[in-house]
This record gives structure tokens, C-alpha cells and sequence, in this order.
């Protein structure tokens, strides 16, 4: 049993050490940016070399690895671990969300999503998890996406990934929770960034259904995710696990 411990009622993060995948641009970019501004340290881990750059600019580590390629994860949490002493937050927030029809969908493409957003997180996880077994605990987070609840029109491989996330997550929590991890999942609508509105699928008459569909009437921004995203990683979260928290504006509700 983990016993109740008292918390920060600002949430701070202070002193914790994180791991942000996917943390070049987007969400993640901000999410580690937020986890700063609450006191936390830690590392940006993305394919992308310009990790480096938007690290450096919050003040954080910027790891640039392919988490497919084998040994990277180990090599990454180790290293993160080394650096900090310690580790105590892992989001995983790396993905990709490649559009075709089920019956068109290459076996490469399928293979890739579930690669990078199934089982990256799951060796990301299973890392940081030995760490954290080790220390007494910590918060593992997986982005899922509101697409893992309910069928989107050309993103079957994307939606699979997502579902699993969510799955792997209950599990985790379940298996983890005697050690004092939580592992939960956050499942947001489309949030206003480079790589969603900012592409060529979620503009015009698409755009403006989900829209119309969606009870809030807007998209997500990025910081809304994070905040979040910080609430879960902080001790104040400590009895919330194997949750899927929605964050759609409504969207999946009907």
C-alpha cells in the first residue's frame, strides 16, 4: 500500500526529473516548457535534431534519438537518469497520424504508426518503470488522442494505436500500482498545432464538421493539454491511475 502523502496545492513539480518525447515542436514542446515553469527538470527527446535549439531555449536537455531503433530507449532513460540522479515523469508524447483508407492503408505505414505510437511507448515505459521501481515511484503519461474512443474517417492505423495506448495504460496502472506508479492517459480533441491545423486534413469542411460536432464549438491549444498533463505528474494526482482523462471539448460524448 502507498500511503497518502500531503501536496503543493500550486502542483509544483520542483526538483522532479521528466522525460518529454515528441518534445521538438507541438504539445510536447510546450508540455516540457510547462513542466519548467513549475519547477521541474529534465530532458526533450525527439527524432528531429532540433531538439536541441528548443531545449536549450526552456533551459532543458535536448536528446535527439530514433526511439524505434533498439537500444534507444534504454540508452535514452539511462541517460536521462545519469544526468538528474533520478527520474520521475515519463510523457509520451511522440507520434504520427499518417491518412489513408482502410482498404488502401500500406502494410508500411501500419507498421510505422503502431511503431512509433504503440511500441515506442511501451519500451519508454518499461524503462522508465525499472527506474522509477527502484526510487520509491514516479507518473508515466501516454497522449492517446480522442481517436482511440471513437472511429475517425481515414485514420485506422492511427486509431488502433491510440485504442492500444489506452489499454497499455490500464495494465501498466494495474501491474505498477503497488510500486508506487501511476500511469495514465490523456485523449485530446485536435489541438491547434504545426502538425494537425496547421496540415492539409483538419482544415476546410473537415475542420469545420468536427467543429459543429464538437459541443465547446473550438479546438485545443496546446497549454490546455499541458496544464493537464502537469496536474497528473504532480503529487496531487497520487489516486488518479489507469485513467483515460478526455480532453475534446465534448467531442466523444454523443
Amino acid at each position: 500500500m502507498v500511503k497518502f502523502k500531503d501536496f503543493d496545492k500550486d502542483f509544483s513539480l520542483k526538483d522532479k526529473v521528466f522525460i518529454v518525447t515528441g518534445g521538438a515542436g507541438g504539445i510536447g514542446r510546450v508540455i516540457g516548457g510547462f513542466f519548467s515553469q513549475k519547477g521541474a527538470k529534465g530532458a526533450l527527446v525527439d527524432i528531429s535534431p532540433k531538439v536541441h535549439e528548443t531545449a536549450e531555449k526552456l533551459g532543458l536537455e535536448g536528446i535527439a534519438a530514433d526511439l524505434t531503433k533498439p537500444g534507444e530507449p534504454e540508452t535514452t532513460v539511462a541517460k536521462t537518469a545519469e544526468t538528474f540522479g533520478r527520474l520521475d515523469i515519463l510523457v509520451n508524447c511522440a507520434g504520427i497520424g499518417p491518412l489513408a483508407k482502410a482498404e488502401d492503408m500500406p502494410e508500411e505505414v501500419w507498421d510505422r504508426t503502431i511503431a512509433i505510437n504503440l511500441r515506442v511507448p511501451f519500451l519508454m515505459a518499461q524503462q522508465a518503470a525499472k527506474a522509477m521501481i527502484g526510487q520509491g515511484g514516479g507518473r508515466i503519461i501516454n497522449m492517446a488522442s480522442q481517436a482511440g474512443i471513437v472511429a475517425i474517417d481515414g485514420h485506422l492505423a492511427y486509431t488502433t494505436s491510440k485504442a492500444g495506448l489506452i489499454g497499455m495504460t490500464k495494465s501498466m496502472a494495474f501491474e505498477w500500482g503497488k510500486h508506487g506508479i501511476t500511469v495514465n492517459a490523456i485523449s485530446p480533441t485536435v489541438v491547434n498545432t504545426e502538425l494537425s491545423t496547421g496540415g492539409t486534413y483538419w482544415v476546410g469542411e473537415v475542420a469545420a464538421r468536427a467543429l459543429a460536432d464538437t459541443p465547446v464549438g473550438r479546438f485545443g491549444e496546446p497549454e490546455e493539454v499541458a496544464a493537464l498533463c502537469a496536474y497528473l505528474a504532480s503529487d496531487a494526482a497520487a489516486l488518479i491511475t489507469g485513467a483515460n482523462i478526455v480532453i475534446d471539448g465534448g467531442y466523444t460524448i454523443h
